[in-house]
């Protein structure tokens, strides 16, 4: 069995903001998601992240935040 043992960590933020974008780096290998705080409100964060779970579950990749 092949197993990858690098992770990739994507910071989610503003460059971030449209479903292609996120589908795209979810398809090219991201392993998990994590949230900068520094730009932008929580609202926008909360936004941000719902787009992430519903683009996730759409292609139903094991990815975690």
């Amino acid at each position: 069995m092949n197993m990858r043992k690098t992770k990739i960590i994507c910071t989610l933020g503003p460059a971030v903001d449209h479903a292609e974008t996120i589908e795209r780096l979810i398809r090219t290998g991201m392993n998990a998601a994590r949230f900068n705080f520094s730009h932008g409100s929580h609202a926008e964060q909360l936004a941000r992240l719902n787009m992430f779970k519903k683009v996730r579950d759409t292609l139903g990749a094991p990815v975690a935040t």
